[in-house]
């Protein structure tokens, strides 16, 4: 098989772990390819921004799509994490495997983003803008590495940045008291998942402007 991921790995600590190098294992094993993990990714994360989206429509369900999210956000993480495990560590990595790598990423983010803005107490510039920011963000690193740059993940607003943030504050809409979930007129009324879109956007942009810098630095030192 030909290892066909993103160049370069995204540095995930948890990959290391003994339940993380079994479990891969163990589906690589069952015949789960790489793709197939990466398209439950996906899945996962195309429903957790529609679980977002549909707070408004369904008033009576709203805790139970807010902490579905969530988990949502969750397993779409882990799809990440062992489909390049399944690819690279187990040998099962295909000429297509960029693309189920990279594309269904970029569908999860659009859909996370703009769900979250559609979302009860979300703000819906913020979901579209952080939506055309996290794409901006992940053009940058791959335009810095087919140049020549090292493929750079950092950032203080990468892609596990923007998961988190919308996961942990969808899973405290569905666990605490409504009069825990403040509205900020500035914000148009917005509320934490308003503040934490826009916080995506500029924390995205800044880190845009460092991979691009980082990108620039590393190419210019080779010209030396």
């Amino acid at each position: 098989m030909i290892e066909q991921r993103s160049p370069g790995r995204r540095p995930i600590p948890a990959r290391k772990t003994s339940l993380a190098i079994r479990f891969a294992a163990w589906m690589a094993s069952a015949g789960i390819t790489p793709n197939q993990i990466s398209l439950l990714g996906l899945a996962a994360g195309v429903l957790s921004g529609a679980a977002l989206f549909l707070t408004p429509s369904l008033p009576d369900f709203v805790r139970l799509l807010w902490i579905a999210s969530a988990i949502l956000v969750v397993v779409r993480g882990l799809s990440n994490m062992f489909d390049g495990m399944v690819a690279v560590e187990h040998g099962q990595a295909t000429r297509t495997g960029l693309l189920y790598n990279e594309i269904p990423d970029r569908l999860s983010d659009v859909a996370l983003m703009v769900g979250a803005g559609y979302s009860i107490g979300g703000n819906v510039t913020a979901g579209w803008a952080a939506a055309c920011v996290a794409l901006l963000v992940t053009y940058i690193r791959v335009v810095g590495s087919l140049a020549g740059a090292p493929a750079d993940f950092g950032g203080l607003m990468a892609k596990q940045q923007r998961m988190f943030s919308v996961a942990a504050v969808a899973f405290y809409l569905g666990v605490t008291p409504m009069g825990w979930h403040p509205a900020f007129g500035f914000l148009g009324g917005s509320g934490l998942m308003g503040v934490i879109l826009w916080i995506i956007v500029v924390g995205g942009i800044l880190t845009g402007i460092v991979r691009l810098r980082r990108a620039a630095r590393a190419l210019q030192s080779r010209e030396s």
